[in-house]
């Protein structure tokens, strides 16, 4: 039987691919999605959707509605910033930025690893082609991993957790190649901050304009279904 790992998945191009760099070292995946009230619900049905095409046996949703904290475009009433251009995307925290949102996530998984008897998490962070995020660096990885060891029964009592983010360090063409290789169908994907009520990307938000960004590095034809003029 292969070893577990919990993959935290969003339905987007970064978590998919996280997925298949799992399956590829031998792991079975058990899916995490989070539905916590984001504008950009849409992405649920991909994860759920991508899960089921790579054969994913065990994908889960947890419910937390972040809009009663608030704070973010993603969970407000506040716009999403569109056709940014590249200098700006890499200064500063974007109000696309979910408080403490990766600390959560993962504190889900590490729970959930606990249960089905794992030690290995999955998050699909990058700190190369990213917006910013204080919660997609190395360093909060690693700090991550080491309260996972110190905060549960499992690492008390011996066990040793590792968080995976294999993504980190590659550049948004460098996943999709790395992807594609492993026969990811990113068609089924889904990014973008701001979708229409159709779930077609709007093509001018910071993930939408990294993702168009890096299919074009990558040489990759980008099989997005984007709005009309976008």
């Amino acid at each position: 039987m292969a070893k577990r790992a919990v993959v935290l998945i969003s339905g987007g191009l970064d978590s998919t691919t996280c997925v298949a760099m799992a399956k590829a070292k031998g792991f079975e995946p058990v899916c995490l999605a989070v539905a916590y009230g984001q504008r950009h619900a849409v992405e649920l049905e991909r994860a759920r959707d991508v899960a089921r095409a790579m054969g994913v046996k065990d994908f889960r949703v947890v419910n937390i509605d972040l809009r009663q904290i608030g704070g973010s475009a993603l969970t407000a009433d506040i716009d999403v910033p569109k056709d940014r251009p590249a200098d700006e995307m890499s200064h500063g925290i974007p109000v696309t930025y979910v408080p403490a949102r990766n600390a959560l996530f993962l504190s889900l998984a590490l729970g959930l690893a606990e249960v089905v008897g794992s030690t290995d998490i999955y998050i699909g962070v990058n700190a190369v082609d990213y917006s910013g995020y204080p919660d997609c660096r190395p360093e909060f990885i690693r700090s991550f991993e080491q309260m996972a060891n110190l905060a549960t029964k499992a690492g008390v009592e011996g066990a040793s957790f590792t968080v995976h983010a294999p993504l980190s360090g590659l550049t948004k063409a460098d996943i999709i190649r790395e992807g594609t290789r492993l026969g990811v169908d990113y068609g089924m994907t889904h990014s973008c901050y701001d979708p229409d009520a159709q779930g077609l990307a709007c093509g001018r938000c910071d993930s939408c304009v990294l993702r168009k960004k890096g299919f074009e590095e990558a040489g990759v034809p980008d099989p997005t279904r984007y709005t009309v003029g976008a």
